[in-house]
C-alpha cells in the first residue's frame, strides 16, 4: 500500500541543501521517493523505485544516501523485529503500526493533550528525549 503525497511530484524540485547536507542527484532522488510515497520502504524497496530516474544507481549507494539521510535527521530508519530496516519522511512525532497479515505500516498519531507521563509510569526525573512507539496486529476487515 503506497501512501502517496499529493504536494510531492516527480517534478518538485528538492533543494541544493538540507539539514546541512549537501543534496547530491542521487540523495535527491532518494529523498524524492520517500517523499513521494511514504510507506515506509526499505533500502532495497528504494533501490528499484530510484533505478527508473537514475539506472546506473547501485544499492550501495542507496544504502549510503539513506545514511546520510537519517544522521542529518532528514528522516527516519524504522526497524521492526528481525526485518529489513525502513525509511520513515514523517519527522512529526508519531508511532508505526504493523499490520501483521498485510505486511503494511501505518503511521499512528498521538491524540492531541495526549502526554506520555498520564499513560506510563517513568522513573522519577525521566526527561523524555525521543519517542519510538511500534505497535503490532491486524486490521480487521469488513
Amino acid at each position: 500500500m503506497v501512501n502517496p503525497n499529493p504536494e510531492f511530484s516527480a517534478e518538485t524540485e528538492i533543494p541544493e541543501e538540507i539539514s546541512g547536507l549537501r543534496m547530491t542527484r542521487q540523495r535527491q532522488e532518494v529523498y524524492r521517493i520517500l517523499m513521494q510515497e511514504r510507506n515506509h520502504p526499505t533500502a532495497n524497496d528504494v533501490f528499484m523505485r530510484v533505478k527508473d530516474r537514475l539506472p546506473n544507481i547501485s544499492l550501495a549507494t542507496v544504502y549510503n544516501c539513506l545514511e546520510a539521510l537519517v544522521q542529518h535527521g532528514i528522516i527516519r530508519q524504522v526497524n521492526f523485529e528481525r526485518s529489513s530496516s525502513r525509511y520513515c519522511s514523517n519527522l512529526q512525532e508519531h508511532g508505526h503500526f504493523h499490520d501483521k497479515s498485510t505486511g503494511v505500516i501505518h503511521d499512528v498519531v498521538f491524540k492531541p493533550g495526549i502526554n506520555l507521563t498520564d499513560v506510563l509510569d517513568l522513573p522519577p526525573g525521566a526527561l523524555v528525549e525521543d519517542v519510538e512507539i511500534t505497535l503490532r496486529g491486524k486490521i480487521a476487515t469488513a
